[in-house]
Parts: C-alpha cells; structure tokens; sequence
C-alpha cells in the first residue's frame, strides 16, 4: 500500500472519529434532578398556636429545590390533600413550555389522590427563585418553597464565591387555615392583618453560622400573602448582588424592602466582634408594625445577641421609592442568558404597544371584587391554554380587556385575555390608584423595570424612564396613588398569567392572561402538550398524541 493512500485512509478515520465525537456532543443532554413530592396537611405551631398547614415530604416550608442553569428539572407530585391542588413556580420561565406553569390558565389542578409529574428545563437562568400552590388560598397555608438555581462553574461570577450560602423564606402569616382565610373574604371581609411574620417557617430562632473574615451569601424571598418586608442585620451591611435572576450593581445597604414575590441575595461579611447578632424581618406599611428575629452566630462563640434590634423604616413610602430607584443592572457581568454584558440594548427597541392597567376595589353582585381595567378574573373550567390549542370556542375572548382604564365604568366579572404576538415588545403602566401598595407578577418572561413615580402615570414620564441599566424583574412593586413602568420582551410563546402577588386580591379577581402567539407550529418557538396532560371541562376526552 502506498504512502498517499496510508495517508488517505488515516485521514477518513480521523473523519469517522470526530463525526462521532461531534454526534456523542449533539446528543449529550443537560442533567436531569428529579424530585418526589407528597403533599399533605400536618400541623405546626409557628406562632405557638397549633394549626393545619400543608406540608411536602413532610416538610414546612417545603423541600429546596437546587440546580444548575440549564438543568431538567422533574418533579412528580402527589396530592394527598381534599382539594385540587397546583403549584406555580414563581420566576422560572418554562421556556417554549407554558404546559408546566402550574396556573390554572394552563393546567387542570392535580385531583385528591392523584399525581402530576412537571416536567422543565431552568434554560439560560440563574438566581433565587421560589414555588407555592397556585390554587385557592392553599399558598395561605404553606406548600411553598425556594428554588435556588446556580451558574455553570465556566461562567465567572462577578464576586468572590461565597464560604456559605444561606436560604431565608420571610413572610406574612396567619393562625387561621387557608379556608377559613377563603370564606372570610368570600364573605366581602378584610383578612385584617397577619399574626406575625416567620422566617423559615419560625417566629424566633433559625441561626446562620459564619466564620470570622468570611463572606456568606443570603437569599431572601418574601414568600407572603401581603406584606411588603424590610430585612436588616444587626452592626452588618448587606452588599446586593442579584435580584430576581439579574446580577446588580453592587451597593451596600443597611436595610432592604422586599415586596411579596420578590427576591433578593445579598454577602454579608462576618467582620464584627464574634458573637450572636440579631437578624431582623418587620412588616412596612401597617400600623402596628409586626416583627420577627433570626441569628447571625459567629462559628465558635457563645455571646448572646444583645442591645436594641436594628431600626428600619415602617410607613415610609418615599424612603422604599428612593431606595428601589438605586437598584441596576451590573452590565459587566457575565450570564447564563443570552446576549451577556450588556450587548441587549432593550432601550433602543421600539414598543409596539402600551398597556396602562389599573387595579380597582369593586362591589359586583353585592360582593368584594378586584379588578384589572374594570374586569375582574373567573377561571372557567377549562384552562385557556388547553382551549387555545385545540381551538375549543366559548372559554375566553381575545383582547377582552382594554388597553388603558375607563373611568365611570361599572366592573364587571369576566375571564380577560390580552392578545399578543410572538417576540413584541410591549410597555405596561400598573396604575395604583389606592391607598394600599401592589405587587405585579407575570409568568414566562421577565422585564425591565425602567420607571416609577407618584400620581398618575402620563406619556410625558417616558423622558424619566431608565433606558440603560434598569433591572430585569419577574415581580414589581406599585406604591400607594403611584405607578410603575415595566418594558417587557413577549419572546416566549404561551399563554401567561399576569396576576396580583397580593394573595388576597389575586383569589378575588386580580389577574389575568396575555396570549403570546404566531401561526408557525414549531418545536422550536413552543413544545406540544405533554402525554401526561390533565384534561378537564371542554377538553376532557380530546386526543393528546
């Protein structure tokens, strides 16, 4: 054999070897984690009181979740309880997979004694995420939980890594179960305010150890039905590092609002004198003011905490405004989405529409509703996903909501659905005209938070807006007689509740979807319905394969 065609033959093997290593690559999948839940009714005593509340695995809060961007995440559960049962997962975006959003716009609630297995992947996303039941007033009564989702070791992160990572769930509470909270506001009345504020599922007690000299990294999520949370430690600054899956300039504060369904992470550096110190979580905006504590405990000591808890603000709501204005994008850092460092100039796109949305109290049929735009949301038997795919009519009406309020027009009941197409880019003004604070969430994307300001909210604002380094955001805050503005990528096909995280308001009317769409069937803008889809009202029966 010749040397040309040794060599030939050498080289058609290396061909046939770096075609397989190329195929090995196509086909290697990101991990899997998958997790058993059963969920149950049990009962606690976090304020002393022996109370029902719904347990995972046994669990209160439920079991922590934690990943690794682009993980497949499966999680197959159980309800044990006497109630159809949903769990949402607050932030995470269920890319090209509005079938494992968990709302009842897209999924038939898990029966009594029956199982459902989520299927999703935590594409291009990192940060402090959280899940709870999305039904009823379930949420009032536990079943929540966080969801920790940590960057591939490739991609650096913009701060030394941390010598700890702790997970603090804050929020509202009250003795009463979820439907005995139901059938009070059922009955046109307040819930009044929460009994006490936990942390971590305790009124008093949880303690976070740290070295001397090191630095811990914190992740603090109001998992509350209504209370904005002001969260200090005692002689200790918070560096802010991460919101809601976006990484942030890093600015040092003596204390953080986090309104309900937010999230935050923050360092702390254990560089005071070695000792106990007191962590504390107090309620903003309610007169009285509701407290409660936690530890930092400096490894190897046993000096209690003492002197005066840490002062934070109560009422203030100029104080929360200028403090939510000084949070902005790190645009140096690197990501696990994509367009890193900045290159997405979202300041630079046209907005092909603008949506003012004013919640509102109102009586209809002599009952206490909420409402958006004067429509106040009913879900119909059949989830509005389900009937948009396989075109069943009479569920909901597109566009059956108005862009902007309209003054002097009675509300009314309805099921409000905003069309949309695929990949608009759409401003939305929440419009508080009342006297208590709000808190937006939406479902599949994220946004930009680029404006808020008292009054009323008029074109002329736009010139105030943060077009360069506003945060992205899945939750935002609206103040008492004030507005916020949010610029929002409609890059994920589905159908998307947008719904008040004030718990109270959103099981009352407060919600309602945005249908993201385009006429091309394809896999890749948007995964059929899984073979484990639950049917119910008009599609029970309709074929799934």
């Amino acid at each position: 054999m010749g040397e040309v065609m040794i060599l030939k033959l050498l080289a058609g093997v290396l061909a046939m070897v770096c075609m397989s290593n190329m195929v090995l690559q196509v086909k290697a999948e990101d991990p899997y984690r998958y997790f058993t839940w059963k969920v149950t009714y049990g009962t606690i005593k976090p304020l002393g009181v022996p109370q029902e509340a719904i347990l995972i695995n046994g669990k209160f809060p439920g079991p922590r979740i934690e990943a690794v961007t682009n993980d497949n995440i499966i999680v197959n559960v159980f309800n044990e309880l006497d109630e159809p049962f949903l769990i949402t997962w607050n932030g995470i975006k269920n890319r090209k997979s509005p079938w494992q959003d968990g709302v009842l716009g897209t999924n038939c609630p898990i029966l009594p004694h029956t199982n459902f297995t989520y299927k999703m992947q935590v594409k291009d996303q990192f940060g402090t995420f959280t899940y709870f039941p999305s039904t009823k007033m379930h949420k009032a009564s536990g079943g929540f939980g966080a969801f920790n989702i940590y960057t591939r070791p490739h991609i650096p992160l913009p701060y030394d890594p941390p010598a700890g990572d702790y997970t603090l769930l804050v929020g509202d509470w009250y003795t009463a179960g979820h439907k005995a909270l139901a059938e009070t506001l059922d009955a046109g009345k307040s819930l009044g305010l929460p009994n006490g504020i936990l942390i971590n599922g305790k009124q008093k007690g949880p303690k976070f150890v740290g070295e001397p000299g090191k630095t811990y990294m914190m992740r603090i999520s109001n998992v509350g039905l209504s209370t904005s949370i002001n969260f200090r430690i005692q002689n200790h600054k918070m560096r802010l590092v991460e919101i809601e899956g976006t990484h942030v300039v890093q600015e040092s504060y003596d204390s953080l609002d986090i309104h309900v369904g937010q999230s935050v992470t923050v360092l702390i550096t254990c560089n005071q004198k070695p000792k106990d110190y007191y962590i504390v979580a107090s309620s903003r905006f309610t007169i009285p003011v509701l407290k409660t504590t936690a530890r930092l405990r400096y490894a190897n000591t046993k000096i209690k905490a003492s002197g005066a808890l840490p002062i934070g603000p109560t009422t203030h709501v100029h104080w929360s405004l200028k403090q939510a204005r000084t949070f902005r994008w790190n645009l140096t850092a690197s990501a696990a989405r994509p367009n890193p460092q900045g290159t997405y100039h979202y300041g630079n796109i046209k907005t092909v529409r603008t949506l003012v949305l004013e919640n509102s109290e109102a009586l209809i049929d002599g009952k206490v509703r909420y409402a958006v735009n004067g429509i106040s949301y009913v879900n119909p038997d059949t989830p509005l996903k389900l009937a948009d795919w396989f075109n069943i009519p009479g569920v909901f009406e597109l566009d059956s909501i108005p862009d902007m309020p309209t003054p002097g027009t009675p509300a009314k009941m309805g099921t409000p659905v905003i069309g949309t197409l695929l990949h608009d880019f759409v401003e939305i003004i929440f419009q508080n005209p009342e006297g208590t604070i709000q808190s937006w969430h939406i479902d599949g994307t994220d946004f930009w938070l680029v404006g808020m300001g008292p009054k009323t909210w008029i074109p002329e604002y736009r010139k105030f807006y943060n077009l360069v380094d506003a945060t992205t955001r899945y939750t935002v805050q609206v103040y008492p007689y004030s507005w916020s503005s949010i610029l929002v990528p409609l890059d994920n096909k589905g159908m998307w509740n947008l719904r008040s995280a004030n718990w109270p308001r959103r099981y009352l009317g407060q919600e309602l979807y945005v249908r993201v769409w385009n006429d091309e069937k394809s896999l890749y803008t948007e995964s059929d319905p899984p073979l484990n889809a639950i049917l119910c009202g008009k599609a029970k029966g309709v074929h799934l394969g």
